[in-house]
């Protein structure tokens, strides 16, 4: 365990890729995990673009606990000890597939969100933005939420299957990664593209990489450190580092 800490220690530009893995201990499923939604829902018709703009209730009648209740929830140790990490000068940027804002609730300031998140709607006839909260009352309730300026359906700056990524954020993040000497990756599958193309970034330029994931990903052989329980490797940095 003491070479988690020297990982981190040695790194001169530290970055970290997290996925919905360590939002598990916040008591929010993830997508592709043991337990995961893909086990009780059809999570890939619920995010599909063509789904919501044929039928965007189905979504709102999904999410309405999934989604918006995330400000009931709050950050789990992972989050907590990400940003102390970061606070302390340790990490330099967090890339995120986490669409809760999670990292943002306990404190991280460089979080680069790659799929986005339901902090902002737009209207999908007048393109107008909203982050009122009147939004998240109506979704609340598993209802559709409709523009005020024109009626048009709201819908998440979420990226759905269909989207293409914020290219902001992707370029961000691409940028981050090529300049990072040593990546962790928390609780991602590095499935689901282009997002998880990013260590690859990394390890090319021969830069190091760590993984904790509870299932294997493709970049394992890569790994010089891999482990499976993001409980215990955080309650440890907590107690030792922190």
């Amino acid at each position: 365990m003491k070479e988690i800490i020297d990982f981190i220690k040695r790194a001169k530009h530290l970055i970290v890729f997290t996925g919905a893995g360590v939002s598990v201990l916040s008591g929010i499923k993830d997508f592709r995990g043991k337990n995961g939604l893909y086990k009780t829902m059809n999570a890939e018709k619920i995010f599909d673009l063509d789904v919501f703009k044929t039928d965007p209730s189905f979504y709102y009648k999904n999410t309405k606990e999934f989604i918006y209740g995330l400000d009931e929830k709050e950050p789990a140790v992972t989050h907590r000890v990400l940003s102390k990490l970061e606070n302390a000068g340790y990490i330099k940027a967090l890339i995120t597939q986490n669409i809760d804002m999670l990292h943002q609730k306990a404190g991280s300031k460089n979080v680069i969100e790659l799929h986005g998140s339901a902090k902002v709607h737009y209207c999908m006839s007048c393109g107008l933005e909203t982050s009122e909260s009147w939004v998240f009352e109506i979704a609340r309730r598993g209802e559709v939420p409709k523009c005020k300026k024109c009626g048009g359906v709201l819908k998440p700056r979420i990226t759905f299957f269909g989207e293409a990524l914020p290219m902001n954020a992707l370029n961000e993040a691409i940028k981050e990664a090529r300049k990072a000497d040593a990546i962790i990756v928390l609780g991602s599958s590095l499935t689901v593209y282009p997002a998880a193309a990013i260590p690859s970034y990394v390890v090319e330029n021969g830069g190091k990489l760590m993984i904790v994931n509870d299932m294997p990903t493709p970049y394992d052989s890569y790994a010089s450190l891999r482990y499976d329980d993001l409980a215990t490797i955080f309650n440890y940095l907590e107690k030792e580092m922190l």
